[in-house]
C-alpha cells in the first residue's frame, strides 16, 4: 500500500482509544482526510503535538479503501500560532474556518485554492506582525467564506439579479438567501425572505468576491456589521443550520 504526502491543516481531533485519536485534515493535495493515528494519545507519541488543533503539519498516511480510516504514520508541525493563546476574537475565527472546512466540504474532493485562502486567513488571525493586528478579524473572516461559496458552487449573485438576471445598480436593492444573492428593485416585493442592502454593503460584498486586494482596506464599521449579518444568514441558509461559531464572530 503506498504512502502520501500532505500539507494539512488539523481540524478537529477524537479520541478513538485509550491510545490512538482520528485526526480530521484538510490538506492541499487531497481535501479532507480522516485518518487514525495509532498511539496519537500517548504523551511522548512519534506525533507529538503536531495533531493539535489548528496546527499546519507535514504528514505520510497510507490511504486505506473506501470506507474505512486512512492510517497516518507521520506528522510534523511545520507552523503554530501563538497569538490564538491570547486573542479571544483570533481564536474564534480560526475556530470557524475549521469548522467551515469540516462541515461544508466532502471527503478526497481537493480545492488548491480554498486550502491556500484557508492558509493566509490563519496566517492572518494568528501573526504577530502589525498588518494582521491591523486588520479586523471579521473582515478577514468574510473574505475567506466568499471564496469558500466560490469554490463549492454557492457564490451569490452580485453584479445582476438573482431572480430576474438584470444587471443590477445602486438604487433599493436587498439580498435573498433563497434567490441566490441581490435583488432588483422590480424583483424585491416578490421575495418574501428578504434583507435589505445599503450600497455600501454591496461593494464590499462585490470586493470581497473579486480578486486582488481592494477588500482589505478601511470599511465603515457599520457597514462591516451589515455584511457579516447578510453573510451569516446565507450560509446559515445553505447549510440548513447556524454554524456554531458563528454568533461568536466580529464584523
Amino acid at each position: 500500500m503506498p504512502s502520501e504526502k500532505a500539507l494539512a491543516i488539523v481540524l478537529k481531533t477524537t479520541d478513538w482509544s485509550e491510545t490512538s485519536r482520528i485526526a480530521t485534515l484538510w490538506t492541499r493535495e487531497f481535501g479532507k482526510v480522516r485518518a487514525l493515528a495509532k498511539g496519537g494519545r500517548r504523551l511522548k507519541s512519534s506525533f507529538e503535538s503536531a495533531l493539535d488543533l489548528l496546527t499546519v503539519c507535514s504528514i505520510v498516511f497510507l490511504r486505506k479503501s473506501s470506507g474505512s480510516l486512512d492510517l497516518l504514520t507521520e506528522a510534523q508541525v511545520v507552523r503554530r500560532y501563538p497569538r490564538l493563546r491570547t486573542d479571544l476574537g483570533a481564536l474564534y475565527a480560526a475556530y470557524y474556518v475549521a469548522e467551515s472546512l469540516t462541515d461544508w466540504t466532502e471527503d478526497y474532493d481537493p480545492h488548491p485554492v480554498l486550502f491556500n485562502e484557508a492558509l493566509d486567513a490563519l496566517d492572518a488571525f494568528g501573526s504577530e506582525t502589525a498588518a494582521s493586528r491591523a486588520m479586523p478579524v471579521g473582515l478577514r473572516v468574510m473574505r475567506f467564506e466568499m471564496v469558500l461559496l466560490r469554490e463549492l458552487g454557492y457564490s451569490p449573485a452580485l453584479e445582476t439579479c438573482a431572480a430576474c438576471e438584470t444587471n443590477v445598480g445602486e438604487g433599493s436593492l436587498a439580498f435573498s438567501a433563497a434567490a441566490g444573492g441581490v435583488v432588483c428593485e422590480v424583483c424585491l416585493p416578490r421575495q418574501r425572505e428578504r434583507r435589505a442592502l445599503t450600497a455600501g454593503a454591496w461593494q464590499l460584498l462585490r470586493a470581497l468576491a473579486a480578486a486582488g486586494d481592494d477588500w482589505n482596506r478601511a470599511w465603515d464599521d457599520a457597514i462591516r456589521g451589515e455584511v457579516r449579518q447578510v453573510l451569516g444568514h446565507y450560509v446559515t441558509y445553505l447549510l440548513g443550520r447556524r454554524p456554531r461559531l458563528l454568533p461568536y464572530l466580529g464584523s
